[in-house]
């Protein structure tokens, strides 16, 4: 299976839609921490997510979708940018038992919300949050969709531990001018058909094919997709100037040096005593916030 997403359309219809499957970067982002099985699963969805959102909005800059919540699982976040680079983290509260392995999305995450942030390389920074009312990270994606951009949405997303995989359709606006309006209900009932184990063993076009082999669909060329990660020393040492400078001294007062590494990718920063004191002296310096 290639990591990929891939792009169709029908004709005749105001119906588009996007199709990911993922192995190695999935992969890639469960080796770098140990998760329980039921997380797993969840950071598969939120990884085939991310691209499938990526894809669709088209934004020139980072996707984040993070969720938040009172249960066992506190943190779920992923990032993707139009390079076709991926990468995930999750946190467990440490108070809280260890999550079944067959644990669904609400009964790990509980009650919170989900923060979609669209960082474009030029212009406003924008955010939509919905709460977690949905019984998965489908129906919560979908929810964001109807209210937010007014777009009627339907996603499919599964993991296993080992492949993740992510279907969307959307109602594009302009249903009158086509000749088709049943589309919408017809392809969505169709899409409904397909099980996990399809999702994550077929290969794109053949699942494409045994869904929609009597329409007319237009299929493009894929997309590749890995993980990355975005973390560097510049954005490293702008998190910890976010720490305030009576923060930052006293660490140096103690230890000296400071010593931090990407939660993401586990990659290490080391920031000597000088470097500190340089980036609190420096008059530009910025501080946004870094997950």
């Amino acid at each position: 299976m290639t990591d990929q997403i891939q792009r169709f359309l029908f004709d005749d219809t105001n119906v588009r839609g996007e199709i990911v499957t993922l192995e190695k970067a999935y992969a890639e982002v469960l080796d770098k921490q140990a998760y329980p099985p039921a997380v797993e699963r969840q950071l598969g969805e939120l990884l085939a997510a991310t691209a499938l959102l990526t894809e669709t909005i088209k934004l020139d800059g980072t996707l984040s979708l993070e969720v938040r919540g009172d249960g066992a699982l506190s943190l779920l976040m992923a990032e993707s940018n139009p390079g076709g680079e991926l990468r995930a983290i999750a946190h467990l509260d440490e108070a809280a038992a260890l999550p079944a392995s067959q644990a669904s999305f609400k009964e790990l995450v509980g009650d919170g919300r989900l923060v979609i942030t669209l960082d474009p390389n030029e212009g406003n920074r924008y955010q939509g949050i919905v709460e977690l009312d949905a019984n998965d990270l489908a129906g919560c994606l979908e929810e964001y969709f109807a209210r937010s951009e007014q777009l009627a949405t339907r996603l499919w997303l599964t993991a296993d531990g080992q492949r993740a995989a992510g279907m969307l359709l959307q109602q594009l606006p302009g249903a009158d001018s086509h000749s088709d309006p049943d589309a919408w209900d017809r392809l969505v009932s169709l899409a409904s058909t397909v099980s996990d184990d399809e999702m994550l063993t077929l290969e794109q076009r053949d699942l494409l094919y045994r869904l929609y082999h009597e329409e007319t669909a237009r299929v493009f060329d894929p997309k590749a997709l890995h993980f990355g990660c975005s973390c560097s020393r510049e954005r490293i040492a702008a998190a910890l100037l976010g720490l305030g400078e009576a923060e930052l001294r006293s660490i140096l007062e103690e230890q000296q040096s400071i010593d931090t590494q990407c939660h993401f990718c586990h990659t290490r920063y080391h920031f000597g005593a000088a470097e500190i004191e340089a980036l609190i002296d420096s008059p530009d310096a910025e501080a946004p916030t870094l997950h």
